[in-house]
């Protein structure tokens, strides 16, 4: 061996070590802003007729992210999925990043004319502040902001309930979700219902015995970094192997649907795990 070929072995090397740091950076980079669109169908033998083929677009998590300017790329996504109505399920805003200009009104204004919005507010939301100007925002803009409050929806001649309920970051002496709960089925007896609730880590514990036919939550960022028979690697907790962190589950005779969310927190970063906007289609049977 010469001394040239001794020389070159270490440049090659370290030619292509940089080579192998670029190629993941793009990756890393193209996994948190290049958009993916999932399905979902969950089906229910006590969905009324009429809300049969109801598609639900399910935004989480945005954490202030912007995919174009004002948000146009994700709009066209979700317009084109052509939903009856559109679940954000918190964490609009982050406390941990610049809060762009009239960000929560202008994502708002556009999602409006796409089909009615319900909102619940997550944890960021709380520790951003002002909670009652940003859901003044929303309201202004067309958005149902459901503060511990339900609601009917109205599809074909059926009727079903929609509630939603603050995080728990939120005022300590709010209804609680049990509270929520009762008066559902105080107003509406029995009906078939949805409940909007940021925390998917709420759902085995609490949320899945108030006995909502459907849980809609986001929260979990699908685990952070997603590998092959796992729910996730990282919680947002920063624990290891975290459940209920994306798609449908099942306990207490109660369906849980987590979206994988849009944004990322502070430092944090996905990997394996593309931002998700999610179309949840019912059925009956």
């Amino acid at each position: 061996m010469t001394a040239r070929t001794r020389k070159r072995r270490p440049f090659r090397a370290a030619l292509l070590l940089l080579l192998f740091a670029l190629l993941a950076a793009v990756y890393v980079r193209w996994s948190n802003t290049a958009l993916q669109t999932a399905y979902f169908d969950p089906a229910f033998a006590a969905l009324p007729q009429g809300f049969d083929g109801c598609r639900a677009v399910v935004l989480g998590d945005l954490h202030t992210a912007l995919f174009g300017p004002e948000n146009a790329k994700l709009l066209d996504r979700v317009e084109a999925e052509e939903p009856d109505y559109i679940f954000l399920v918190g964490d609009l805003i982050d406390a941990f990043h610049e809060i762009p200009q009239n960000y929560a009104a202008e994502t708002a204004r556009g999602l409006v004319t796409i089909a009615p919005v319900y909102y619940v507010t997550g944890n960021h939301e709380w520790a951003a502040g002002d909670v009652p100007e940003l859901k003044k925002t929303l309201t202004a803009q067309g958005v149902t902001v459901l503060s511990n409050e339900f609601t009917p929806l109205e599809r074909n001649g059926d009727a079903i309930v929609l509630a939603g309920i603050d995080d728990p970051n939120g005022y300590a002496d709010q209804k609680t979700p049990e509270t929520v709960a009762a008066e559902v089925y105080a107003a509406y007896r029995d009906p078939f219902w949805v409940l909007l609730a940021h925390r998917n880590d709420h759902f085995p514990e609490q949320y899945s015995r108030l006995g909502a036919d459907l849980v809609v939550s986001g929260h979990g960022h699908g685990g952070l970094v997603r590998l092959p028979f796992t729910d996730g690697l990282i919680s947002t907790d920063h624990t290891l192997f975290p459940s209920y962190t994306a798609g449908l589950y099942e306990k207490n005779g109660s369906v849980l649907f987590v979206t994988r969310g849009l944004g990322n927190s502070g430092s944090t970063f996905r990997l394996f795990n593309r931002p998700e906007v999610a179309v949840v289609t019912l059925h009956r049977g």
